[in-house]
């Protein structure tokens, strides 16, 4: 409980609001880097999602790379792209990093949401006359858009939690107080930074649970049944002599 109490005054300390290392700076190089990342990901991958959703074609190629993906270790493929790179180029290596990083959820979140409509609502579409370009856009992509969110709310934690390690290329953000800390033993600071970066990630998957659950339609919600009140048994009539 000390270390805690520690920690908590090490980030209240007046220090830790004032100059190039402080909190709101190290805060908001966090969130750039996280923004970035998690915005060019899906621009990248909800349309190649969408794409396989829709045509049902190359959804093997999608797993397999995304599960080559998810096996990369962000660390050593950031430092890898560093050095190739080079120092200049730091910034850009570890926005790589973090895009290689958000793409696998975006992707499986994209075409997963497609793929889990029933064919049926599509065949009841189409026989109404839409086009495909109206099928995709009224009727898969909003039925689809809940599992769209849960990939971006899964990119999203991945990548606040991997951002940490930018400290150690010198980009600053949260992971920056647990980077310094550790060799010089400073655990209050250690343990504060670690508190930040949970309580975003925390706060922003609150977000992104509430915007998921808002994204369902409101035809297709479930709603629980009310019981019905039971109706009084009338009392059998009384036999007659």
């Amino acid at each position: 409980m000390n270390l805690f109490a520690e920690a908590f005054a090490w980030l209240f300390s007046p220090d830790r609001w004032q100059g190039a290392y402080s909190l709101p700076v190290l805060f908001g190089q966090h969130i750039y880097y996280t923004v970035v990342s998690v915005v060019i990901a899906a621009v990248i991958a909800v349309p190649l999602g969408w794409l396989i959703g829709h045509t049902g074609r190359g959804r093997e190629i999608a797993v397999a790379v995304s599960g080559a993906a998810r096996a990369i270790p962000s660390f050593g493929l950031m430092v890898l792209l560093v050095l190739l790179l080079g120092v200049l180029r730091t910034p850009l290596a570890a926005i790589i990093t973090f895009v290689l990083l958000a793409i696998p959820s975006l992707l499986a979140g994209a075409y997963t949401g497609l793929e889990a409509i029933d064919r049926r609502v599509l065949d009841a579409a189409r026989s109404m006359g839409m086009t495909e370009w109206q099928v995709f856009w009224k009727v898969e992509v909003p039925l689809g858009l809940s599992l769209l969110v849960g990939g971006l709310r899964s990119a999203l934690l991945q990548v606040i939690a991997t951002v940490t390690i930018a400290a150690y290329v010198n980009l600053g953000g949260l992971g920056w107080p647990i980077i310094q800390g550790i060799p010089l033993r400073r655990f209050d600071q250690v343990l504060g930074g670690a508190i930040l970066v949970a309580v975003l990630a925390l706060i922003v998957d609150l977000l992104l649970a509430l915007a998921q659950h808002a994204a369902v339609p409101r035809g297709v919600r479930t709603r629980p049944q009310r019981r019905r009140a039971k109706e009084p048994v009338a009392a059998p009539a009384p036999a007659t002599a």
